[in-house]
């Protein structure tokens, strides 16, 4: 793995984070409103996103998952000065 690649998906993961951090209340909701009406993606949709991330991510699920526990946890850093 290059570093490029490396401090990419790092950065992806980080913006997952913040991105989760501040829409996970509506993200919630939403997802029980779905599982309770019984919808979800459809298989059209969900395969080739999947197979795209499963590619490019296969090996870099570590690096992926520090950089989204720090975009979650940012603001419990700097909040406590």
């Amino acid at each position: 793995m290059s570093l490029l690649t490396a401090i990419l998906v790092f950065v992806v993961g980080y913006v997952a984070g913040r991105v989760t951090l501040a829409v996970a209340g509506l993200a919630a909701i939403a997802a029980l409103i779905l599982a309770v009406l019984g919808l979800a993606a459809p298989e059209l949709l969900v395969e080739p996103l999947a197979d795209f991330l499963r590619t490019y991510y296969q090996g870099n699920e570590l690096l992926f998952l520090s950089g989204f526990l720090f975009g979650v946890a940012h603001d419990r850093r700097t909040s406590g000065d």
